[in-house]
């Protein structure tokens, strides 16, 4: 593995998989960057940097689109690179939460339907829609087979705007105002992100092509669905406060702890606009948590 060179910073902060959303004071790394200030790095290879390199790293809703074997990897890599007292911050889907608000939504509903009412009411038809939502993030980004999945289709028809905000909070504005939702600093980015995705999509369209010539419509149907399950888009695996404790504890880390949106142990880390942008928790679904190299 070719190792990148750490910035001379006082501090050595990276950002794995950070998508859109990073600091250009930080390390930050994507397997398919929308910046040059992002490099090119696909972290199922491990970490590129010298053991005993990094204070702190930093993942947002990353380990659970690896397998449960990369995400160990991943994190003995994290433990790896940190300096001693370093610090790693995960912040995934809250697999607890996510299941309570479910079990929470069917009592209401089974509540509501008790008191024999002849008509659905708003209530019914609002519990209804909380409910179908509930039942997209538990299962849907596991199981869909094309980008956005039912989940994109319930996002698209606004339905239940002001509790799917207090789910997912500025990932729903991508989808009713995608282009107000962008950063200034990503917009001008964006063309030769574009201009990728465009050869990647030629690149299966004509893979498809050939597929089906030799084994038919079937077997390239299966093709494009294994091709979409293997894009980084889908949910592999799902993580509570005691799994993931569990899993960082393996690895070797101490001091394990569950943490708010705007609470961390990384240096300054809110003005950094990871986690908090605009004073609003970006992923308000989100488990919050870090740890310490000893």
């Amino acid at each position: 593995m070719q190792l990148l060179t750490t910035p001379n910073h006082t501090m050595n902060f990276l950002n794995i998989g950070c998508g859109s959303v990073f600091d250009q004071d930080w390390i930050n790394l994507d397997v398919d960057p929308y910046s040059k200030d992002v490099k090119t790095w696909d972290v199922r290879k491990g970490l590129p940097f010298a053991d005993n390199s990094l204070d702190a790293c930093y993942s947002s809703h990353v380990v659970e689109h690896l397998t449960s074997i990369e995400a160990q990897k991943l994190l003995g890599e994290c433990f790896r690179v940190l300096k001693r007292g370093g610090v790693i911050r995960l912040v995934v889907p809250d697999l607890e939460a996510i299941a309570r608000l479910y079990l929470n939504t069917l009592t209401q509903i089974d509540m509501r339907k008790s008191e024999a009412e002849l008509n659905y009411d708003w209530m019914m038809l609002e519990l209804y829609d909380q409910y179908d939502w509930m039942m997209l993030e538990l299962y849907d980004q596991t199981v869909r087979s094309y980008s956005g999945g039912e989940m994109g289709k319930y996002l698209l028809a606004k339905k239940n705007q002001e509790f799917v905000r207090s789910r997912i909070g500025m990932e729903a504005e991508n989808y009713w105002n995608p282009i107000e939702a962008l950063k200034p600093k990503i917009i001008s980015k964006l063309s030769s992100k574009f201009s990728n995705q465009a050869l990647q999509k030629l690149r299966i369209s004509i893979s498809s092509f050939l597929v089906r010539i030799l084994n038919g419509k079937e077997v390239e149907t299966a093709f494009r669905e294994a091709i979409f399950r293997n894009s980084g888009e889908i949910h592999k695996w799902m993580y509570d406060r005691f799994s993931l404790s569990r899993l960082l504890e393996e690895c070797g880390f101490v001091n394990i702890k569950i943490c708010q949106a705007h609470e961390s142990s990384i240096t300054d880390f809110n003005s950094y606009s990871l986690d908090i942008i605009d004073g609003k928790v970006r992923k308000p679904d989100s488990l919050f948590i870090e740890a310490l190299k000893p």
